[in-house]
């Protein structure tokens, strides 16, 4: 999590206590709290109302057209990927039993 270990995470809890109070700390906690889950619910809002946007403009099909051409050329270099390494295990088999 945000590559905060255990001990800064204590280091942290115990700053916000000596500065705060025992009595406060919920009440933060709880604002907080309430702050993410509008900020939540806003992004929410504009990704709806950006997908609505797009569907009454006919982008989304324009969107579904390219995934599909994405996958497509994903799925060909894959395959190729894989031709090439059955080929080198096919040439490198013998001279990995020789060792």
């Amino acid at each position: 999590m945000f590559g905060i270990g255990g001990g800064e995470i204590f280091l942290i809890i115990l700053v916000v206590l000596m500065l705060f109070g025992s009595d406060k700390v919920p009440e933060i906690a709880r604002t907080l709290g309430k702050g993410m889950a509008q900020i939540k619910h806003a992004t929410n809002d504009i990704k709806n109302e950006i997908q609505k946007s797009a569907e009454e403009n006919g982008l989304t099909k324009d969107l579904d057209f390219t995934k599909d051409l994405d996958m497509d050329l994903t799925g060909g270099i894959r395959k190729e990927i894989d031709k090439a390494k059955e080929d080198i295990e096919d040439i490198s088999g013998p001279i990995k039993r020789q060792m």
